[in-house]
Order: C-alpha cells, then structure tokens, then sequence
C-alpha cells in the first residue's frame, strides 16, 4: 500500500518538476555570465536591455519590455538605474508625451565592443554541442510561446 501512495504524489517530487530544471538552468546561466559581465560593470538583466538597445536604439519601454517580456514596473527602476549610470537616456516622445523612448548614450554604445566576445566565451565555457543547444534553444522557444498564449 506505501508503494502506491508513494506512486500518486511522484508528480510532486522536485526532481520531476519542469518548472525547477529550467529555474536552476536560468540561475546557473546567469552566474555563468557574472564574470565577463563584471569586467563590463553591468548585471545580467542591463545586459539582456542592452542587447536590445544594440539591435534597435531609440525605441520605446514596452517594445523593450514585450522583449524581454517584462512589465513596465519591472523594466522601469532597471532603466532607471541604468541612466544613473549614463548607459542609457529616458526621453520623451514628441508625438506623445506619454510614450517614453529609450537611446543609448556613447557609453553605452561602447560597450557593445566589449561585450562582443562574450556569447564565444560562453559556448566555450560551456563547452557545449551547438547543435544541441540550439535546437534547446528552439524547444524553450515553443514552451515560451504555449505560455504566452
């Protein structure tokens, strides 16, 4: 009788949980990139800003936000902070007042030439199989865009 009790509460074990696998990847990712991203003097989540920022300048929080899918209330105080650090500039949009545009300042253009060796350095450190990784890659993808729905 135990061993069928113990069988109907298996889906509860940590070890079986979706949701803890991909949280302890994320966590172990991001401390994997805290070494290069110290040289640089930013936190993963500025990182992942100015990522966005490097592709597109000039555009608006919730475009950042839908991103990196954030709330504003998330992405505000980041930005924020990242001002204070002259990384970035906050202004706003001439058509409409209430719209916010983010740009970069030529600090935080710079650093785009710094961070450039990181994703190599990452890979390496990995020392992972690229098409594994990619096609990881494209599954999250898919589990991401079923939860969005």
């Amino acid at each position: 009788m135990d061993n069928l009790a113990n069988k109907e509460f298996d889906s509860l074990k940590l070890e079986n949980q979706l949701c803890f696998t991909i949280y302890a990847a994320s966590r172990l990712m991001t401390r994997q990139y805290q070494p290069y991203l110290d040289q640089l003097g930013i936190t993963y989540p500025q990182y992942l800003v100015l990522l966005v920022l490097w592709e597109k300048d000039g555009i608006g929080v919730n475009e950042i936000g839908c991103k990196l899918y954030l709330n504003t209330n998330t992405l505000t105080p980041l930005l924020k902070r990242m001002e204070q650090l002259s990384f970035l500039q906050r202004n706003k949009c001439c058509n409409d007042e209430r719209k916010v545009l983010i740009y970069l300042t030529e600090q935080g253009k710079n650093l785009k030439n710094k961070a450039k060796s990181i994703p190599l350095k990452m890979t390496d450190s990995l020392n992972c199989d690229m098409e594994k990784a990619i096609c990881l890659k494209k599954q999250l993808e898919v589990l991401i865009n079923k939860m969005l729905k």
